[in-house]
């Protein structure tokens, strides 16, 4: 059942009559954070644990992607205004572009960069071109977080890399990805790419809805081992605009898999279900404590606390309480059975460094790949003192292995006194 405490007091007494009617899918023991929700009117279609403390790792990119918006729309600098990596964000970890120090880009290629291959050095390049310095862009961070009445999220970078400080919940990111669309209609496009193209290298969106699900049409993937697998989902049908959060799923194939099945769900239950009494998602009120650690169960223990997507399609599919949910509208739907392969809403983005495309500049953005070592001769398992130079055979300059000259023959030893007959011992073999 919902938690009602979850809601302010004056909507308690509403949401107690409708959770009979209310769509909400059964709990289970494994059952983590999700929400679905209307773009246009707010309302709750679902929820499960959507006020709980979370680590949001990469979907913060949605953050640092809201506030370059206002910059821009302050005139404060354009979508063609260059800006520069710095030594700190060429320090951050993958997933990141490894641009070198120096290296220009737009700030338009940067946000397509962060928000599409979610590289976690373009995101500290566009916090320190948009406010000068990490520490103010932060600081703007938090100021447009309780602008928008996101009151259980703090942000300590822009990225989303492992950091205690870093939370926030599934109700507050439905409300910023929501802001996006209500504030900033014309950025939207930028959420939806399937792929950008860097030189001849073709870097595919994380976010496996997109040219897969029916209507969807973009938002941001996130992932660290303490966090899971998140995502935030934007489909539309007709004119019904959805929202889905899945929080810490234990792969990439489940987190697809179950907001795909949160979005069908939404989309086939009635607009008016819960008429004017549905709860809007600004009602619920956040649980305070700290967040779930899913390192255990995503990880095992014995992965480092990456920032890494690892976003393939491999992975256990749903069996929490979404498929249980979505069993009571049709028992063979599955999240699978949801995806297809639809035609490619658009071709791969081109994104450049510099004012305009250019393969030298891109060649010189790389830093220069690192030396190879150099080989050593290894004495191989064998007769004591034999040596063996080792050869890379795909190495055609390497020269052949000069064969060891046989030792001289020693001449014979001549007898030691004593009887004649008496034979020197031959040496051991």
């Amino acid at each position: 059942m919902l938690n009602l405490s979850l809601f302010r007091p004056r909507r308690a007494w509403l949401v107690a009559g409708l959770v009979g009617a209310a769509l909400l899918a059964p709990l289970t023991a494994r059952a983590t954070p999700a929400l679905v929700i209307e773009v246009d009117s707010g309302k709750v279609l679902l929820a499960e644990d959507a006020t709980k403390p979370w680590y949001p790792a990469s979907i913060t990119k949605l953050m640092t992607a809201y506030v370059t918006f206002k910059a821009i729309r302050a005139g404060r600098l354009t979508p063609e205004t260059l800006i520069t990596v710095s030594n700190y964000a060429t320090t951050q970890k993958p997933s990141k572009m490894g641009f070198k120090a120096g290296t220009q880009v737009t700030v338009d290629n940067a946000l397509k960069m962060m928000l599409v291959k979610s590289a976690n050095d373009i995101a500290v390049v566009l916090a320190e071109g948009v406010s000068g310095n990490l520490p103010a862009f932060i600081d703007e961070m938090n100021a447009t977080a309780a602008e928008l009445g996101m009151t259980g999220t703090h942000y300590a970078n822009p990225n989303g890399l492992p950091d205690p400080a870093q939370v926030s919940t599934a109700r507050d990111l439905a409300i910023l990805a929501r802001a996006i669309f209500l504030n900033f209609p014309e950025q939207a496009d930028l959420f939806r790419i399937p792929a950008i193209k860097v030189g001849p290298a073709v870097i595919r969106s994380y976010n496996k809805l997109i040219d897969r699900y029916p209507g969807a049409d973009g938002m941001k993937t996130g992932f660290i081992c303490a966090s899971g697998f998140n995502l935030v989902a934007s489909a539309t049908r007709g004119n019904r605009h959805l929202l889905a959060v899945v929080l810490g799923t234990e792969s990439g194939k489940a987190r697809t898999e179950e907001a795909a099945l949160l979005l069908e769900r939404g989309f086939q239950q009635s607009g008016n279900v819960f008429g004017s009494l549905a709860p809007s998602v600004d009602s619920l009120r956040n649980e305070s404590g700290p967040p779930t650690d899913m390192r255990a169960q995503v990880c095992g223990g014995k992965r480092k606390n990456t920032a890494s997507e690892a976003d393939d399609d491999s992975g256990p599919a749903p069996t929490g309480y979404v498929a249980a949910g979505m069993a009571r509208l049709d028992g063979t739907v599955t999240g699978a059975s949801l995806l297809q392969k639809l035609p490619p809403s658009m071709p791969p983005v081109e994104v450049f460094v510099g004012p305009f495309p250019s393969a030298e500049a891109l060649a010189a953005a790389y830093p220069p790949p690192p030396a190879p070592k150099k080989q050593t001769a290894k004495k191989p398992a064998g007769k004591k003192g034999q040596t063996t130079a080792i050869i890379d055979p795909a190495d055609p300059a390497a020269p052949a292995p000069k064969p060891k000259p046989k030792p001289k023959p020693k001449p014979a030893s001549k007898p030691a006194s004593g009887p004649a007959n008496l034979a020197v011992p031959p040496p051991p073999q």
